[in-house]
C-alpha cells in the first residue's frame, strides 16, 4: 500500500524574500552552469546555493560544495529565510505551461506535494520506470547527509481514472494561492495548502491502494532508499529518514507532457559517418538529409521529418555536422524479435531501445555499462544546442529520438521492466524550494 502523509513544509519567508522567482530554482540535474551562475546572481539566499553550489579549486574534506550548502541550510534557517508551516498539510500544485514547439498551446498539470513512505522496489509498490547512473546517487547523498532535507519533489504518477483523488483536491478559483511563481520558461507554479485534518485524511485515504511509478526522480528516490537504510543500521530512532517529498500526478491527466531526451555520443576511439552509415543500413532504411546549419529552423524541420517517420515505426535522427544528417527507418525485413531474443515483447518495439541495443551497442560499441557510467553519452533536450556542440568538436554525433509514450512507461514499469537511462523528460519540471521536507524540523513532521 502506497503510505502518503502530510507534513510541515519548510519554504522561504515572504517577509524576507521579495520575489519568490528570485530563489527558487529548476531541479538540480537541469541546472546549465549557465544557468548556475545566474541564478547566484539573482539573490544571495538562491537555493542553487545549496543544491548545486559552485566548486572551487581549493576544495578539500573539510571545505567544499557539500560543507557550505549545509553551512548555508542552518544560517538560513537560523535567520528565518526558510520557516516552518505551523500544520501538518498537503498541497496542491499546479502547473500552467505552453508545449515545447506547439506555440500557443497552454497546458495545466495537476498534483499535489506530499511525503511518500519509502518502499523497496522488491515490495512492489513504487515502480522505477528506468535505469539510474552511478554518480548522481553519490552526490546527492552527500547533499543529504550534510543537510537532512529533501529540497526537490520526487515525481509519482499513479491510476486513478475516475479522478477521485484530484476532485478530493479542488481549490475553489477564488481561493488565495499558498505560493505562486511563473519561471524562467514561463510555466505558471501555484500552490495551496490543505491543513483540515479530515480532508487530509481523505486524500491519505483515497491514495493507500495506489501503485505508484517514478516519472522523475529516480537517483533522488534511490538516494532517499540509501540514506534510511544507513539511518536503520545506525540506530537512528525518529521516522523522518522514512519518508521522501513527492508530487502525485495522476497518469490520466491531460496535462502529462514527455519529451525526447536525445543522445550525444563523445569519445569514441574513432567515428566515421560514411561507416556509420553503411553499418546501419543493415538495420535501418537510412534517408540522408541536407542539413544546411544548426539554427532553430532547420532543427524543427528536422524533428518534423523524424516525427512524421517515427508514425509508420521505429524511427532515429542522425546528426554528424553540417551536410551530415539522416532519419534512420527500421528495416520491414529486419528479424527485430531474433535480434532482442532476451526482451519481453513490451521493450522489443520501443524506440528507447532499439536505439540503445541496435545503434549505441551494435553499431558503435558502446556497452551498458559505459552507458551507465556516462563514458561515452550525454543527455540534451534541444536540438540547436545538441547540434553546436557536435559543431564544436564536444560530441561526434547527435542521436535524436521521438517521446516514449506514457502507457509503455506505465505499462512496463507495472510490470517491473525497466527502460534505459533518461528514456523520458516529463515537462515542465517540479520547481524547486517551493516546499522542503527538511527531517530536523524542530515543530516535527
Amino acid at each position: 500500500m502506497a503510505e502518503v502523509q502530510p507534513f510541515r513544509a519548510l519554504h522561504y519567508n515572504p517577509s524576507q524574500i521579495e520575489e519568490l522567482r528570485d530563489v527558487v530554482t529548476q531541479p538540480y540535474d537541469k541546472i546549465s552552469p549557465e544557468m548556475q551562475s545566474r541564478y547566484y546572481r539573482s539573490s544571495p539566499f538562491n537555493l542553487v546555493r545549496v543544491i548545486r553550489g559552485q566548486s572551487r579549486a581549493d576544495d578539500n574534506p573539510q571545505n567544499n560544495v557539500y560543507i557550505r550548502a549545509a553551512q548555508c541550510f542552518r544560517e538560513w534557517t537560523r535567520d528565518r529565510i526558510l520557516v516552518s508551516e505551523v500544520e501538518p498539510a498537503i498541497f496542491p500544485y499546479d502547473q500552467e505551461y505552453e508545449v515545447p514547439g506547439r506555440p500557443g498551446s497552454r497546458k495545466v498539470r495537476r498534483g499535489f506535494i506530499a511525503l511518500c513512505r519509502l518502499e523497496d522496489y522488491s515490495a512492489k509498490v513504487v515502480h522505477p520506470h528506468e535505469e539510474t547512473l552511478s554518480a548522481p546517487k553519490t552526490d546527492r547523498l552527500e547533499l543529504l547527509k550534510g543537510t537532512r532535507a529533501h529540497f526537490g519533489q520526487i515525481f509519482m504518477l499513479y491510476s486513478d481514472p475516475g479522478g477521485l483523488v484530484e476532485s478530493l483536491l479542488a481549490k475553489p478559483a477564488s481561493e488565495e494561492p499558498w505560493q505562486q511563481v511563473t519561471d524562467e520558461y514561463q510555466t505558471r507554479h501555484t500552490v495551496w495548502r490543505i491543513t483540515e485534518p479530515e480532508a487530509v485524511q481523505r486524500v491519505v485515504a483515497a491514495m493507500a491502494d495506489k501503485k505508484l511509478v517514478i516519472a522523475d526522480g529516480h537517483h533522488r528516490y534511490e538516494t532517499a532508499l540509501a540514506y534510511r537504510d544507513q539511518c536503520r543500521i545506525q540506530g537512528v530512532s525518529d521516522n523522518q529518514a522514512e519518508y521522501v517529498m513527492a508530487t502525485f500526478v495522476r497518469m490520466e491527466a491531460d496535462g502529462l507532457t514527455i519529451l525526447p531526451t536525445h543522445r550525444l555520443v563523445h569519445s569514441l576511439p574513432a567515428f566515421d559517418w560514411a561507416e556509420f552509415l553503411s553499418q546501419a543500413r543493415s538495420i535501418f532504411d537510412v534517408a540522408e538529409c541536407a542539413a544546411q546549419g544548426e539554427d532553430r529552423d532547420w532543427a524543427n524541420r528536422f524533428l518534423e521529418r523524424l516525427a512524421l517517420a517515427g508514425r509508420e515505426g521505429p524511427a532515429f535522427g542522425a546528426y554528424a555536422g553540417r551536410g551530415k544528417s539522416a532519419i534512420l527507418r527500421l528495416r520491414g525485413d529486419f528479424n527485430l524479435d531474433g535480434a532482442l531474443i532476451d526482451l519481453p515483447p513490451s521493450l522489443r518495439g520501443l524506440d528507447v531501445i532499439l536505439l540503445h541495443r541496435l545503434i549505441l551497442e551494435q553499431i558503435l560499441g558502446i556497452d551498458r555499462q559505459a552507458v551507465r557510467e556516462e563514458k561515452n553519452l550525454t543527455y540534451h533536450r534541444d536540438l540547436p544546442a545538441a547540434a553546436d556542440e557536435v559543431a564544436k568538436g564536444e560530441a561526434q554525433l547527435c542521436l535524436l529520438l521521438n517521446p516514449t509514450p506514457v502507457q509503455a512507461v506505465r505499462d512496463n514499469a507495472l510490470a517491473g521492466l525497466t527502460l534505459p537511462q533518461k528514456s523520458t523528460d516529463f515537462y515542465p519540471k517540479l520547481l524547486t524550494g517551493l516546499a522542503i521536507y527538511w527531517l530536523d524540523n524542530p515543530a516535527g513532521l
